[in-house]
């Protein structure tokens, strides 16, 4: 039998070219274009804003009030950078006073649900970890 000296060895992953990981995304690259997307959904005001409008459509006071301690600033920031990743739906109706509402689209429901199992995870762990924190610092201070 005959072997090509251009094939790899048996057992090496075909080698993929930047080209390829760049389209597709690889988030542990410093320029992968992921990583900003992945920034907006995991966010401290992304995350709670995600999880807030799993129930459904939000008015934007629904949900600062929801949200406990963020700012409209910072609320408004998160929605419009949501919105632009195509996760939140904005909706403006064009009555007086505005009326302004809020909602996720099918992608925006699937990544809630993913962040909202996270979020489940740390509060069901939270007495663990907050053990571990405990020890870790008691172990500092020897």
């Amino acid at each position: 039998m005959t072997v090509d000296p251009r094939s790899k060895p048996r057992g090496t992953p075909p080698a993929t070219p930047l080209s390829e990981r760049f389209r597709r995304g690889d988030v542990l690259t410093p320029l992968c274009p992921s990583r900003e997307i992945l920034n907006h959904l995991t966010s401290r005001w992304g995350v709670l804003v995600l999880i807030a409008l799993l129930p459904g459509t939000q008015r934007f006071s629904q949900l600062r009030r929801k949200i406990g301690g963020v700012s409209e600033r910072m609320l408004a920031q998160t929605l419009q950078l949501l919105e632009s990743d195509g996760i939140v739906e904005r909706r403006a109706y064009e009555v007086v006073p505005p009326h302004v509402e809020y909602s996720l689209t099918p992608l925006g429901k699937e990544a809630a649900m993913k962040v909202r199992e996270l979020a489940d995870w740390i509060e069901g762990h939270y007495p663990e970890v907050l053990s571990q924190q405990d020890a870790f610092a008691l172990s500092q201070r020897r």
